[in-house]
């Protein structure tokens, strides 16, 4: 990893509004080269165009449906998701046009995903338990996520040919699934805990499948608390995105090894006030654990930042100001990195 790269931007695709021409346009024109702009995903839409839905429509032979308590597991496909389907070509679709009329084209584009494990925590299965709590379940939605991303990244490189295609893989359910804390449907108990080693054999062949379909960056989004960082990096993953203000001490010391042999950090930030100095206090939040590790800060190049949170409970006006302030705060570590 060159230590002369520097701080980069990206968000989670998450975007308030229904609008997708709307949506491209503030976050390609906000989040350019050097930055990473996302394909949205718009949930005030409605049904299938959620973060579960989305992905769940990438799922092959395995067709799902929303019944009052989420999405189910059925036998044949349905109304809801030939939704999620239209919704996600209408996108793409939306985004090779944005793209092509741009006289430069960003570098990259990040694509977000549900991860396996959190998939299966929010799927159900016909008697209407969690499938994560079924092995089999888990199994099947594994090895179909990874059958559907290859032709998802192929019809998304075919909208915007030449972008380096980063993938972000949402897996904020995962430590309640290794650790066993995830209830019920019905609430009054939790579900047996998650094997660590299928984890990350469901990790790893998913970022297998990734790689081979052309994926030029893959991190896992995971809850600060308990996340598995050693099995995602263990998985083959190039690092993981964290709200920076939950990470604890061993867990900064994980990302440092993990800096030093090549890793990356996408590191969420706090980004509410737009007081003057905001961008140089932001810029404090990942600056400051940095050099309590002794990491030099030439190797800022690591990260990547990004909000906390999702931005989807917002306006697209409000969400245009934070990408307008995140970027700021990556040219203020920039500065100070470069100094």
């Amino acid at each position: 990893m060159s230590t002369t790269k520097q701080v980069t931007a990206t968000a989670f695709s998450a975007w308030p509004g229904n609008d997708p021409v709307e949506a491209l346009k503030i976050v390609r024109g906000e989040l350019g080269t050097p930055h990473t702009p996302f394909l949205p995903q718009l949930p005030d839409r409605g049904v299938g165009s959620d973060a579960i839905g989305r992905t769940a429509s990438l799922l092959v032979e395995l067709p799902v449906d929303v019944q009052p308590h989420g999405w189910r597991l059925v036998d044949r496909p349905g109304k809801d998701i030939r939704r999620a389907h239209s919704a996600l070509s209408t996108d793409i679709n939306i985004l090779a046009d944005i793209a092509g009329a741009e006289q430069q084209p960003s570098d990259e584009l990040k694509i977000e995903l549900v991860g396996p494990l959190t998939l299966s925590s929010a799927l159900y299965v016909h008697r209407g338990e969690r499938a994560v709590s079924d092995h089999g379940a888990r199994r099947e939605i594994a090895e179909s996520l990874a059958a559907g991303v290859g032709q998802h990244l192929t019809r998304i490189q075919s909208a915007v040919p030449g972008t380096r295609l980063v993938v972000q893989v949402d897996e904020h359910l995962a430590a309640s699934a290794l650790a066993g804390t995830l209830p019920t449907a019905s609430g009054y108990r939790t579900l047996r805990s998650i094997p660590g080693a299928e984890a990350t054999a469901t990790w790893t062949l998913l970022v297998d499948a990734l790689r081979d379909a052309g994926a030029h960056e893959i991190v896992f989004s995971l809850a600060a608390k308990d996340a598995p960082l050693q099995r995602i990096l263990h998985s083959g993953a190039d690092g993981f995105a964290l709200d920076v203000a939950g990470i604890s001490r061993e867990q900064w010391d994980i990302t440092a090894g993990a800096v030093e042999s090549g890793k990356r950090l996408w590191a969420g930030l706090e980004l509410a006030s737009s007081q003057s100095g905001s961008a140089s206090k932001a810029a404090d939040q990942i600056i400051v654990p940095w050099r309590e590790l002794g990491l030099p800060l030439n190797t800022l190049g690591a990260v990547r930042v990004m909000p906390a949170q999702p931005l989807d409970r917002g306006t697209p006006q409000q969400g245009k100001t934070v990408l307008g302030r995140l970027s700021a705060a990556a040219d203020a570590i920039n500065q100070r990195m470069l100094g």
